[in-house]
């Protein structure tokens, strides 16, 4: 694989990211840049929509939308960079964390578990994750 460094997200790319951006804040009734700035409110609004049924399992680009946000509470939460990774699933957009080779795919692990019929608690989910990444890139066995 190429290095992640390298990989920077093409406009297209950019811009389907800031499509689910919008569409996911499109959800907050007043101030949408101000709610989703916060950790929570990007949180929340994953939450309201997996406990209201609001996207189901054949809305997948929805349901990857709420993969982004889970991206960007991830991304803001442990300082990590949007990037492109290209293999042998196509170009994807991935989470990057600087100076080592990790890599996290926040975009279809909602999408996945919802079109498979699993259910999700979203805030285990992200501390889960959040955990795992923190613990491998502080191990002290990753490039």
């Amino acid at each position: 694989m190429t290095s992640p460094d390298s990989l920077t997200l093409e406009p297209e790319e950019q811009e389907w990211l800031e499509q689910a951006r919008t569409w996911i804040k499109g959800h907050f009734a007043s101030n949408p840049d101000e709610a989703y700035a916060s950790i929570e409110g990007k949180l929340a609004v994953i939450r309201a929509n997996l406990a209201h049924h609001w996207v189901g399992p054949e809305d997948t680009w929805k349901l990857q939308a709420l993969g982004i946000a889970m991206g960007d509470a991830l991304a803001q939460d442990l300082m990590l960079d949007w990037v492109t990774v290209d293999d042998e699933y196509g170009r994807q957009p991935a989470l990057h964390w600087p100076g080592t080779s990790i890599l996290c795919f926040p975009v279809t692990m909602i999408a996945q578990r919802i079109e498979e019929g699993e259910g999700i608690d979203i805030d285990t989910m992200y501390e889960m994750t959040r955990e795992k990444l923190s613990k491998i890139a502080f191990s002290g066995d990753v490039e």
